[in-house]
């Protein structure tokens, strides 16, 4: 099923990262920046992600002796920094998530920029090293966001969608590690209600959403893909899914042979089976197109 799977280290079959978006309220003083302060059963809900949600799914990793990744917005990590602490006694990482959850391929290339650059620099004033990884908020990578990527020295990017294992991202000046995941695999599209950001997903059962993640785990294990969720604390963090979430890593460990990694970690391994000649990756060259294609008038049809 996959025609060149990586060799996964000591004979794992499959590596499993459960990563997790914290954007807390940034998403709805962008979405209502006007308005957000009188939105306040929404920003409760959304200051669950830290007050409530993180420390629980700290303490589950602990006891489950397992270490993630965790993308804050770096507005999230300046207003959260007790939050912040927090995940880094645990041992995780923290990744890039852009300044305020902004759509980088909505701006001008100079304001996408800026806004990757002020948020390296409170990344690295919170966890004193600059950030290994990025995802861009609501996946919108731009198709100057490899360029950033690339000149700020960045490992790897999390945001696209292009595999079921590793691959390479290149734009002729430089490369960095794809970790691709998929909708399926993210939580907003199963859970997610919220009248004041115009999310209305129909409500289901804890096991119904992770008969979703338990398949896609199965299949990642029996063929040696990758398998990376998309969660965000304040929908996955919720009593009864965090309760659905230790059964479904209960799951994994019983299974064996199942790495778990940061995805910092699963970016290293990349580039040192690369190195070594043990696996010969895909390669991606970025922009996919310069602009849009000659074929179609620039008018409306």
């Amino acid at each position: 099923m996959i025609r060149n799977p990586i060799p996964w280290p000591d004979g794992a079959r499959c590596a499993v990262a459960i990563t997790f978006d914290m954007d807390a309220d940034s998403i709805l003083h962008l979405a209502h920046h006007e308005q957000a302060n009188n939105k306040v059963a929404t920003m409760s809900m959304l200051r669950y992600d830290p007050e409530v949600a993180v420390p629980r799914l700290v303490d589950m990793f602990a006891e489950f002796g397992i270490k993630q990744t965790f993308f804050l917005p770096a507005w999230c990590i300046e207003r959260y920094p007790a939050t912040v602490e927090l995940i880094l006694e645990g041992g995780h990482e923290i990744g890039h998530h852009g300044y305020l959850h902004e759509h980088p391929n909505e701006l001008p290339p100079e304001e996408e920029l800026y806004w990757f650059d002020r948020s390296i620099d409170a990344i690295m004033k919170a966890t004193g090293q600059a950030p290994r990884g990025f995802r861009a908020p609501s996946y919108r990578f731009s198709a100057k966001t490899l360029d950033f990527l690339v000149q700020r020295g960045l490992s790897y990017d999390a945001s696209l969608m292009g595999d079921d294992i590793p691959y390479l991202l290149d734009n002729g000046q430089g490369r960095v590690v794809e970790l691709p995941s998929h909708y399926a695999m993210d939580d907003w599209a199963h859970f997610m209600v919220a009248r004041d950001l115009g999310y209305m997903m129909p409500i289901k059962a804890p096991s119904h959403g992770m008969d979703v993640f338990r398949e896609e785990f199965d299949a990642a294990w029996r063929y040696g893909g990758l398998w990376i969720s998309v969660w965000h604390p304040m929908l996955m963090g919720r009593l009864a899914r965090a309760a659905a979430l230790a059964d479904l890593i209960a799951h994994m460990q019983g299974k064996g042979r199942v790495w778990f990694a940061k995805l910092e970690e699963i970016a290293a391994h990349v580039k040192k089976v690369v190195a070594d000649g043990s696996w010969n990756p895909r390669v991606d060259r970025l922009p996919y197109y310069p602009g849009p294609i000659p074929e179609l008038p620039r008018k409306p049809i």
